[in-house]
């Protein structure tokens, strides 16, 4: 071992989780994409079925790390397709709140039967136990996550060397 903090293979573990995180993407997109539907609209719909139906574009821009414009043209199109609308925020009438239609609602029922046999294609290679232990690495990994968003980052960042105080 490097020492009481690194591990060997952690390298290889992001390299063969980034892989399979894109490789998964692509195949849930290229079927989505028979749908008519792309897993970018789809998430984007997703999420606001979760957050009641309703979000304020501020906040979608920030969960899914995209810049406000990215996610205004992203609602735009979903507008114009009619799977959602946009209006005034009952507490802040300078704020717009993007909605799911019943077109919405409906293109999120069509792709649930897809998403299922797609989760039970994936995960259903795993038995009980495996898929146990993942739930439980994910967990550890996601409070993680969450400690190194509430600190701002990692406690030792990489950069140049400092250069030593002036006497």
């Amino acid at each position: 071992m490097e020492g009481p903090h690194k591990v060997p293979d952690t390298d290889s573990l992001v390299s063969d989780f980034g892989r399979l995180f894109l490789r998964l993407r692509r195949i849930a997109d290229a079927h989505l994409a028979e749908q008519g539907v792309s897993l970018a609209r789809m998430k984007l719909l997703m999420y606001l079925r979760c957050e009641h139906n309703s979000a304020r574009a501020a906040d979608i821009a920030s969960v899914f790390g995209h810049s406000p414009r990215t996610v205004s043209e992203a609602i735009a199109a979903l507008e114009r397709d009619g799977l959602v609308r946009r209006t005034p925020d009952s507490a802040d009438g300078r704020v717009k709140r993007v909605s799911l239609t019943a077109a919405g609602e409906a293109a999120i029922a069509a792709a649930e039967p897809l998403r299922s046999r797609l989760d039970q294609a994936i995960f259903g290679a795993l038995d009980a136990e495996e898929r146990s232990q993942f739930r439980r690495a994910l967990a550890k990994l996601d409070r993680v996550a969450d400690a190194l968003e509430a600190q701002g980052g990692l406690d030792e960042r990489p950069g140049p060397a400092k250069a030593a105080p002036k006497a």
